[in-house]
């Protein structure tokens, strides 16, 4: 296994090819060392990075916070204190989208349960999101994507 080519690797963590580059390119990954016909070869350390990486991806977490929490791996005597922080930072953000999102729902039920189910030119939802003030979704704020 200490021999896997880019394919091999993609297959097994489920990473496209793509982005196991893009990954090195940006420095996630390390560069790997190739063959004689430059072929990229990896091995089980680059497995298991890898592994965390889309693990980490899987859980909405941003490039860079993978990056710090990569380079705090790095270091298995130093404190846990700044992994906690970076999570706290994300679930703080998840808890914001899942807050708009519930606000989002309640809005557009509403629009529905106002509905007659009847012509275009007399439809309350097509009316509410032609004129905003009617709808009343100024707690509703953007989502920050």
């Amino acid at each position: 296994m200490s021999d896997l080519s880019i394919g091999e690797l993609s297959r097994r963590v489920h990473v496209k090819v793509p982005t196991i580059r893009y990954y090195e390119q940006i420095g996630l990954l390390p560069p790997p060392p190739r063959t004689e016909g430059r072929q990229r070869r990896y091995g089980p350390a680059e497995l298991d990075r890898l592994g965390f990486i889309r693990h980490a991806r899987d859980l909405g977490f941003e490039i860079e916070a993978i990056r710090e929490l990569l380079g705090l791996s790095e270091q298995p005597d130093g404190p846990c204190e700044p992994a906690d922080q970076i999570v706290t930072r994300h679930l703080a953000a998840v808890e914001r989208r899942i807050a708009h999102l519930t606000a989002l729902r309640t809005e557009l039920r509403r629009m529905l349960k106002t509905c007659d189910h009847g012509q275009i030119r007399e439809c309350r939802i097509i009316q509410v999101l032609g004129d905003h003030e009617l709808c009343g979704a100024d707690h509703i704020v953007p989502a920050q994507v």
